[in-house]
């Protein structure tokens, strides 16, 4: 990859604004800009001081664009760890598009996505953990999601990572002293100390890796469930937690025949909810592929709502239910609803509580769907039972390829512990050390490729 060469984006968001922002990043981007600029004060540009700004007007030959104010930024002190010029400009289009086509044919060229921030994690400005962060803030669209990026962008998962693969390095080194001095018989490596230290770092990486499912579900948004049988008010719940007509309501047994999906922030957290085809047997081709819609759906949620009807249920339709959706990854709310209605139900709520609890359920929640002051309380319960960022208290794992890496790592160490109780060589252990090493180097990018890079950072925006 050459990234010697200088390159301009729009940095600010694309259409018509009040102000706009072009970077120019590169070995020569101030020389390269220096001829459109024209001071006020009649000052060059070529002398202005790092994180200064000069006010006057970009211009192309004769012609004024724009009046602009140009910040600049020396290397090692820009956010690229090169030479960095800043213009901003009125956020007119045909403005932005002038400025950067007179750029452009002074020999600088398009950024690609994200290869400010490329830049800067290659000129050791950050690693490949807050590259990746700075996207996720970017992109973040709850305080929760911005809370974890915030963190990894500021080093938090680096620094953890950082201290576990250098503590792994030094019993590596001591390990491969030993065998350079294989024939005087000397130990520079403890084994108890190496069984101490494998089974804290494992304990570590297991910690990592497990925090996925939350970090994954912050990032996404937790995936919600609203399941039972037809007419027990999913559809007027879902619309109900919206406050809007998201999903047609009706008498009509079978109304919702896909799945409806749509985003709620609650406490900062970002939940999907997804309004299913009413749970029964029926011979309706169409309605048979919503409930085998609503089954794949509940197998992909993190939580379960799960309605049934004040007059309209009873015990072991319940709990069958309740036995064919449930397992140790899920968290299942019970809702008892339509309680505004007169109550004809021959349900022992207090036996059904008692079977339930089998499947960690511990109240069961009353509601009317139709109102919105009932169904608060519901949304209390829910962040409840999903309290993320409080609860985890360090690192949170949210991307897909940090989790496999661990997940690596963790089989590698796996191997370091048998050998050990095997006795096998320090060689050997030495194979399986190294290539836990490696797998947390690439997490942070200390052991990387051109095409990993290429596919990490084309999923950010240009202009980053």
């Amino acid at each position: 990859m050459n990234f010697k060469d200088d390159i301009v984006a729009i940095s600010s968001p694309s259409g018509m604004g009040a102000i706009s922002l072009i970077r120019v990043s590169g070995e020569k981007a101030l020389e390269k800009v220096n001829p459109f600029f024209k001071s006020k004060n009649g000052k060059s540009l070529l002398n202005i001081k790092s994180h200064s700004m000069m006010f006057g007007e970009f211009m192309n030959e004769d012609e004024v664009i724009d009046e602009v104010v140009v910040s600049f930024f020396d290397k090692d002190k820009s956010y690229t760890g090169q030479l960095t010029v800043e213009i901003s400009c009125h956020g007119s289009t045909f403005i932005q598009k002038k400025i950067l086509q007179t750029l452009l044919e002074k020999d600088i060229r398009l950024a690609k996505p994200g290869e400010f921030t490329m830049r800067s994690f290659l000129s050791g400005k950050m690693d490949l953990t807050q590259a990746e962060a700075v996207s996720d803030l970017i992109y973040s669209d709850s305080s929760s999601m911005h809370k974890i990026a915030l963190s990894q962008m500021r080093g938090g998962f680096q620094n953890d990572l950082k201290v576990l693969r250098e503590e792994l390095l030094h019993f590596v080194s001591m390990i491969e002293l030993e065998l350079d001095f294989g024939e005087e018989d000397v130990d520079f490596a403890n084994k108890g100390e190496l069984e101490n230290l494998i089974k804290k770092v494992k304990e570590k990486v297991e910690n990592l890796k497990e925090s996925f499912n939350y970090g994954n579900a912050i990032k996404n948004g937790v995936p919600v469930a609203i399941a039972g049988k037809p007419n027990s008010g999913k559809s007027s719940l879902l619309n109900t937690l919206l406050n809007e007509q998201k999903a047609i309501v009706s008498d009509i047994p079978g109304t919702t025949r896909d799945a409806i999906e749509d985003v709620i922030i609650i406490d900062g957290i970002k939940y999907r909810f997804i309004d299913t085809a009413g749970l029964r047997k029926t011979k309706d081709i169409i309605e048979s592929k919503g409930i085998e819609i609503t089954k794949s759906k509940i197998s992909e949620a993190s939580v379960l709502l799960y309605l049934f009807d004040v007059n309209d249920a009873n015990e072991e339709e319940i709990i069958n239910d309740l036995k064919e959706f449930t397992r140790q990854d899920l968290k299942i709310i019970l809702i008892r609803n339509k309680v505004d209605l007169e109550n004809n139900s021959k349900i022992d709520l207090e036996n059904l509580l008692k079977k339930s609890s089998e499947f960690g359920i511990t109240e069961i929640v009353e509601i009317s769907a139709l109102e919105k002051k009932s169904v608060m309380g519901l949304v209390k319960k829910l962040s409840n039972a999903f309290e993320l960022i409080e609860t985890a208290g360090s690192t949170v794992v949210t991307n897909l390829r940090h989790y496999e890496f661990l997940s690596q790592a963790l089989m590698s160490l796996a191997e370091v512990e048998k050998g050990l109780e095997n006795n096998i060589s320090g060689d050997l252990l030495s194979i399986d050390l190294r290539k836990a090493i490696e797998s947390i180097g690439e997490i942070t990018g200390q052991i990387t490729n051109d095409e990993m890079l290429g596919n990490i950072f084309s999923n950010f925006c240009i202009g980053k």
